[in-house]
This record gives C-alpha cells, sequence and structure tokens, in this order.
C-alpha cells in the first residue's frame, strides 16, 4: 500500500497530477480542493495517497490532508459512492463544511454538488452521520491554499474540462466558468466556479 508520497511536482492536469518520487513519476488523481492548495509546478509537494486497486487498474488518489484523506475513505464506503463521485464531493465542499452538512441533515446543500440526488444526499447524512464525533470542525480549509501553477496554455478550456471530469456537464461547466477572469490560473477558475455553483 502507497500511503504518501514526497516528491517534485512535474506536471498539472486538472483533476490529475505527476509527482516525480527518484525518478518515478507517480500519476494521482485529486480533488480540485487538494490541487488549488499545491505548490507549482517544479517545486516540493508532500501528499497522502490512497491506493485503489481493480482488475484492469491500479489507480493512486492524492490529498493535500489527512483528514481529507479519511473523508474519501469513509466515502468510499457509502452505498453507491465510488472515487470519481467521492472526489467531486471534496472539490465542492471542504472536510469542515462537508460534516456540517451531514451532522445538520442539509441535503439541500449536498444536492448541489454533481451527481448528488437526493436519495444520495440522505443516504449520505444517514450512512454518516456517526462516523464523525472524533472529528472537530473549524479546521482550516484545504480551499485557502494558494498556488503559484505554471500558466496553462488554455486555462479556460482545461477548467472547463476538469468540471466535466467532476461530473457536471458540458453546458453546465461552461455556463459555470462564464464571466469569469479569463486571465486567471486554471486552478483559480475551478475554485471561482465552485464556489458560485454551490452558492447559487
Amino acid at each position: 500500500m502507497i500511503g504518501r508520497l514526497h516528491g517534485t511536482l512535474l506536471e498539472k492536469h486538472p483533476p490529475w497530477i505527476v509527482i516525480d518520487v527518484h525518478g518515478v513519476g507517480y500519476e494521482l488523481e485529486t480533488s480540485m480542493t487538494t490541487l488549488v492548495s499545491m505548490p507549482g509546478v517544479g517545486e516540493e509537494v508532500r501528499l497522502y495517497t490512497h491506493l485503489s486497486v481493480r482488475e484492469d487498474a491500479h489507480l493512486l488518489y492524492g490529498f493535500a490532508r489527512d483528514e481529507e484523506r479519511q473523508l474519501f475513505r469513509a466515502l468510499i464506503k457509502v452505498n453507491g459512492v465510488g472515487p470519481k463521485l467521492a472526489l467531486a464531493i471534496l472539490s465542492g465542499m471542504d472536510t469542515d463544511a462537508f460534516i456540517h452538512c451531514v451532522m445538520e441533515g442539509d441535503s439541500k446543500a449536498l444536492t448541489k454538488l454533481p451527481g448528488v440526488g437526493k436519495k444520495t444526499a440522505d443516504r449520505l447524512i444517514v450512512e454518516m452521520r456517526d462516523r464523525f464525533p472524533h472529528w472537530q470542525e473549524g479546521q482550516a480549509s484545504l480551499l485557502d491554499g494558494s498556488t503559484a501553477a505554471k500558466p496553462s496554455s488554455d486555462p479556460l478550456a482545461d477548467a472547463e474540462a476538469a468540471l466535466v471530469t467532476l461530473g457536471y456537464k458540458p453546458t453546465e461547466a461552461s455556463r459555470m466558468l462564464s464571466g469569469l477572469d479569463k486571465t486567471l490560473p486554471t486552478e483559480a477558475l475551478i475554485k471561482t466556479a465552485l464556489s458560485r455553483q454551490l452558492a447559487g
């Protein structure tokens, strides 16, 4: 089991990144929350990881903080929630916000996340409510992280592709990004689009 990686950030192609660890390039999928907290390409990075072994692939997921990895692991244990949906949830909400929604039974806020309908939101609340007593709210939000990524050739297109990967429809992703400053880096566009979607 690969539990943590420490190396150099080689590539960012949201939601995928590549980290060089002593000459070996590890490809990981991350939430947008983790992605926006990361340093620029070429800089040192440390990530907690979760390895998923399937018949057709070994998939590695990366997280900036162990709390996010714990939540990811708790989410994929919920009936009907796979890694893709778990990452979409983590991309739309930080750990504190999600825990708050579950503990308060706020299914309406959860249904604003891509791929989360009313039944899934209710299931998340019922199955996860008893899993958080040992977690403390008020932890620093991962969304407060800043980035210094190298500019993309087309940040807007990359942001739209990342949102589609998270489960939003292409037309919906385009709408979420409309009116945003096109000079912003990809990660900032994604973060702003997700924030507007949840606030809407």
